[in-house]
């Protein structure tokens, strides 16, 4: 494998580790966002309401943030390796 490829490699594993934690903080301010609805706005029905559904909405973002981290790591090994192999023969 030529120093370009490498470096092309690197740079999809850096931009995959940048997008799952873009997911964390997006997941983190859900969160944040539902706890102060919650905590600082409890007498507002509607307010309550958004805080209630946005909960597990963190949750989600969270869960599908890691699983398309941990498919897209896998792919890349897969690729990474089938590269090194064609490279070898």
């Amino acid at each position: 494998m030529q120093i370009r490829d490498q470096l092309a490699s690197d740079r999809t594993a850096l931009a995959n580790l940048r997008t799952l934690l873009a997911f964390l903080r997006t997941a983190l301010m859900l969160f944040a966002t539902s706890v102060t609805l919650l905590k600082l706005f409890g007498d507002d029905p509607t307010l309550r309401l958004t805080g209630w559904i946005l909960l597990p909405m963190t949750l989600v973002v969270l869960l599908f943030g890691v699983i398309a981290f941990l498919r897209f790591k896998r792919r890349i090994a897969e690729v990474n390796a089938s590269e090194r192999g064609a490279g070898a023969g």
